[in-house]
């Protein structure tokens, strides 16, 4: 494999665990809205990985078994909504409760760590990669 497929697969990798971050920011910035724009209280969103094939000009990783990785998807978590007891609240119910969010912040907080790893893992990658490659000019 050359390193292009390392550029390749690091990249990628970074660029899956970018979106993961966000969507992590944007669980734990909603996880104390009562109300989304749709009515209903704010559902956790995970997002999902799938493996691709590196694609090289002479596709030797590929043929290797090489895989990078890529969002499949943002879905909504199926958790139920938690229930919260504020009577005066102008968003709850006959029995004075309020459907809060299903984001655990303690969740988020290790995806959020799980995330930042996995990107610093990649960066190391490419790094060893970028000097590897910056020592065979060299030579």
């Amino acid at each position: 494999m050359s390193l292009l497929g390392v550029f390749g697969i690091s990249g990628s990798g970074m660029a899956a665990e970018a979106q993961r971050l966000s969507t992590v920011a944007s669980n734990i910035a909603n996880a104390n809205s009562s109300v989304s724009t749709g009515g209903q209280p704010y559902r956790a969103r995970e997002v999902v990985f799938r493996s691709v094939p590196v694609t090289e000009g002479d596709n030797t990783a590929a043929s290797a078994g090489m895989a990078g990785v890529e969002v499949a998807g943002v879905v909504e978590s199926a958790t139920p909504f938690r229930s919260v007891y504020d009577p005066g609240s102008g968003f709850a119910d006959a029995q004075g409760y309020v459907q809060m969010p299903n984001v655990s912040p303690v969740d988020e907080m290790v995806n959020m760590i799980s995330s930042q790893q996995n990107y610093q893992a990649d960066l190391d990658a490419f790094n060893v990669a970028k000097s590897l490659a910056l020592r065979t000019l060299s030579i």
